[in-house]
């Protein structure tokens, strides 16, 4: 009996959370049972009130305030413990056009992708600066590069997951979770496709971005870190690079100098290169003993896997407190 889950993550959503309820889907094609979970990040307002009054199937209560990606990996623990086949995460701002959620699981349901995000129509979204719009394309660019998926529009939260791909997902960060879950996808081979979709217009501004240089910066040192965590040999061996090339490059005019008898005046010549050339070794072996953490991190994700496939066993389904 193929069950889809619609996860809502909220965080004091009292104005909105009834209208993206009510414009949910209770029937998807292919599907027998459709249900909404609802993932109360702390509020403090009538969230969990109005929602219940809205039809919502289950709620998740976290006791204070943990951020989006934390949010979003208890709706998707809590979605497998009910026995969910699909899961698609939906904003409880209503951003989305819920009636895409077809078209979203369909390359599920046909056996071409394990993972399928929204495409907005960025271009089009009058309420997108052009900074956002860029940085939207460089996020997108950024998961191309690290984890070989091609993801046009890969901060979009409006995505739909096989079972078999939410088992394997562990979020590290707290800010957001498009990102990284999308590169952990093409780490672990699962396919991944993207579908157009629509957007309702704006009823407020983005939690995410309450300014536009705390985005950027946050979005950068979001991009970073992702780097450094899935890329930490390469992260490391470019960073050593910028430290032993202008050691090279010093050392050898000092060389230069020495061997034609005008060595003397330029000790601090080579004082400076020898820094930097050490600083790279230090650099390039921090490199050797990141990558050896990430080899045993992936270990911790594959028992995680274990843990929780067996924990969810259909034989032991149940609901999550």
């Amino acid at each position: 009996m193929p069950r889809l889950i619609i996860q809502i993550p909220a965080y004091n959503e009292e104005a909105t959370i009834g209208a993206t309820l009510l414009a949910l889907p209770r029937q998807v094609p292919g599907f027998d049972r459709v249900e909404w979970l609802l993932i109360d990040d702390g509020s403090r307002d009538r969230t969990v009130e109005i929602a219940t009054q809205h039809g919502i199937d289950h709620v998740i209560r976290l006791t204070q305030n943990r951020g989006l990606a934390r949010a979003f990996m208890a709706g998707i623990e809590a979605s497998l413990k009910l026995g969910a086949d699909v899961i698609v995460n939906t904003d409880a701002d209503n951003q989305y056009d819920a009636a895409c959620i077809p078209d979203l699981v369909r390359p599920i349901q046909d056996g071409h992708a394990q993972i399928v995000v929204g495409e907005r129509p960025i271009m089009q979204i009058k309420d997108f600066s052009l900074l956002k719009r860029v940085l939207q394309r460089l996020g997108s660019a950024v998961v191309k590069f690290v984890s070989a998926t091609a993801t046009p529009d890969a901060p979009c939260g409006f995505r739909a997951i096989h079972r078999d791909a939410a088992l394997q997902m562990y979020v590290f960060g707290n800010y957001t979770y498009t990102l990284e879950t999308l590169i952990q996808a093409g780490r672990k081979n699962l396919p991944v496709m993207s579908v157009p979709i629509r957007v309702n217009r704006t009823t407020r501004k983005s939690r995410l971005i309450r300014s536009l240089p705390s985005y950027v910066l946050k979005s950068l040192v979001t991009m970073v870190r992702i780097f450094v965590l899935y890329k930490p040999l390469r992260f490391f061996i470019l960073i050593g690079t910028l430290f032993l090339v202008p050691g090279l490059i010093i050392g050898m005019r000092f060389l230069y100098d020495y061997l034609s008898g005008e060595g003397g005046g330029h000790i601090q010549s080579l004082i400076l290169a020898a820094i930097l050339i050490v600083m790279s070794g230090i650099t390039y072996a921090a490199g050797l003993i990141a990558d050896l953490i990430a080899a045993n991190r992936v270990l911790l994700e594959d028992v995680r896997m274990r843990l929780l496939r067996a924990e969810i066993d259909p034989a032991n389904r149940r609901a999550p407190g």
